[in-house]
């Protein structure tokens, strides 16, 4: 299975884009997302910006990902 995460970026310079959540970083490549900008949220599958999210729609995945990871414990 695939998973994809949204993240939000923290810095842009050209093609690639450092994104986090939580203490988490992560350089990407934002070639396929070239619209994006530092602040906005975008969707991150194997290294890559996939999609740029609105922010309500980035925290509800979220918190649909955490009540996921709570009731397999």
């Amino acid at each position: 299975m695939c998973l994809a995460v949204p993240l939000k970026v923290r810095k842009k310079e050209g093609d690639m884009a450092e994104v986090g959540l939580k203490g988490l970083r992560q350089q990407v490549s934002v070639a396929l997302t070239p619209e994006v900008k530092e602040g906005d949220w975008v969707l991150v599958h194997a290294g890559f910006a996939i999609q740029r999210l609105e922010e309500n729609d980035a925290l509800e995945t979220l918190s649909l990902l955490e009540e996921l990871n709570e009731a397999g414990n």
